[in-house]
């Protein structure tokens, strides 16, 4: 069967990967861009960008695995938009412009289902009001047989962990303290029971913690 990951998932010193006030000029709240500054200089977000140059050390070899073998991706509303309740602007595309990342279907958790919307590049966005179980299942078979990502933000990924349907975990503790948002680790008491732990240092500062279901590999 497929697997089910989660790739540069970054996270601040006292556990908060995202910060307080999101907003349509502040995607990440309060925390601004300081969780994502040491991806922005690899040379896999420059490749993103169409631009050439950036860092091949090792926060460049663990971020440019997050795409290989996927499939299709799983995110929570709030890392789609900053939208709350019903859908005031369907026309919202999300953060990225007309050819996001993705390239693949993407299912975006709701309590507000709406029409698919298409995009540049196999980019489908799917909004599901779902289970983490059926959200899983209706993207697996879109698939075909390739592994899921769970995009984020924190709750999402934390619900899919208390779920216990994540099998690789790739975190990104950054050295910085936020003191307020969402957190991700709320709850998950003893998730180090269910998983083998790597850590690595980036040059950048940050540290790279790689969870791995037991049995797995």
């Amino acid at each position: 069967m497929s697997l089910v990951r989660v790739h540069n998932f970054s996270i601040s010193l006292d556990g908060y990967g995202t910060g307080e006030g999101q907003s349509l000029e502040s995607p990440f709240g309060h925390a601004a861009d300081r969780l994502h500054r040491w991806f922005f200089g690899t040379r896999t977000f420059r490749r993103m960008q169409g631009r050439e140059g950036g860092g091949t050390g090792v926060d460049d070899a663990m971020a440019r695995t997050w795409a290989d073998g996927i499939g299709a991706e799983i995110m929570g509303r709030n890392k789609f938009g900053p939208q709350r309740g019903p859908w005031q602007d369907e026309d919202w595309k999300g953060w990225w412009g007309s050819n996001p990342p993705f390239h693949t279907p993407v299912f975006v958790l709701t309590h507000h289902p709406r029409p698919s919307v298409e995009m540049e590049g196999g980019t489908v966005f799917h909004f599901i009001d779902a289970t983490p179980e059926e959200a899983l299942r209706q993207a697996r078979e879109a698939a075909g047989g390739k592994d899921v990502r769970i995009g984020g933000g924190p709750r999402t990924v934390r619900a899919f962990l208390e779920a216990d349907l994540i099998d690789h975990l790739h975190v990104v503790v950054v050295p910085i303290v936020l003191g307020r948002g969402e957190s991700l680790w709320a709850g998950l008491e003893g998730l180090e029971e269910r998983f083998d732990s790597e850590a690595v240092a980036g040059p950048s500062g940050v540290t790279h913690l790689t969870f791995t279901r037991r049995g797995t590999a």
